[in-house]
């Protein structure tokens, strides 16, 4: 299981900081080699409970919290990841198991049986919480990612855009499961750090008048529920 702890902010912003900030980045960071003409296509799944525990968490501001994701990239179901994310203040650390295709569509079915067997510490947590606290697949989210890197401090700056919501649609590896605009997503600036953040790219960043925020990507595609 890979397991990464790092530092994060979001700010919500609009087109013209989108473009001020991106010709500032691309004068000290570099695109993500691994992006498709600069950009992924990113779908994943979410799982919350009954109760909308990750969901209420989120609304709430609650401090230390975590939730379970399903993900994968440019529409290439060959490299799944099954990924925790737990947050305590503003540090965050990722989970990640990797997850064939075949096993993905499993946990979409619900057919858990060979998860207690898979040998992946995170699999078989989250067959756990899905057997005894009742977590089931809740939304699919879609959006374009367009991702920068700094190596000093391992930085990575990404602009979520033409974020979209699956409504009652979980098979996430279904092509013809129809996604809808999520309402009022707009444009989101996600910076992620380890160590420190250089002040040089926290000058490129700057958007004067705007501060931190809270916004989900799962909560917002949860709007229509």
């Amino acid at each position: 299981m890979d397991i990464r702890y790092r530092h994060e902010w979001k700010h919500e912003i609009r087109y013209a900081d989108l473009l001020a900030i991106r010709q500032r980045l691309r004068a000290v960071a570099i695109p993500d080699p691994h992006a498709r003409d600069g950009k992924y296509l990113i779908r994943s799944l979410y799982f919350d409970n009954l109760d909308d525990k990750a969901l209420r968490e989120k609304v709430d501001g609650v401090n230390m919290r975590e939730k379970f994701r399903i993900r994968y990239y440019n529409g290439d179901s060959t490299l799944i990841h099954l990924e925790k994310k737990s947050k305590v203040g503003g540090l965050g650390t990722k989970y990640s198991a990797k997850l064939t295709a075949a096993e993905a569509q499993a946990i979409v079915d619900g057919e858990l049986d060979w998860m207690p067997l898979s040998g992946r510490s995170l699999i078989q947590e989250l067959y756990c919480k899905m057997r005894y606290q009742g977590l089931r697949p809740k939304v699919i989210v879609d959006y374009t990612r367009e991702p920068f890197i700094y190596r000093p401090g391992n930085v990575r700056v990404t602009f979520d855009y033409n974020i979209r919501t699956g409504l009652g649609c979980v098979d996430f590896l279904n092509p013809e499961c129809i996604t809808i605009p999520a309402p009022d997503a707009g444009i989101i600036l996600e910076v992620k750090w380890d160590d420190f953040l250089p002040s040089i790219i926290r000058d490129a960043v700057q958007t004067p008048g705007r501060r931190a925020t809270a916004f989900s990507k799962y909560a917002q595609c949860r709007m229509y529920d």
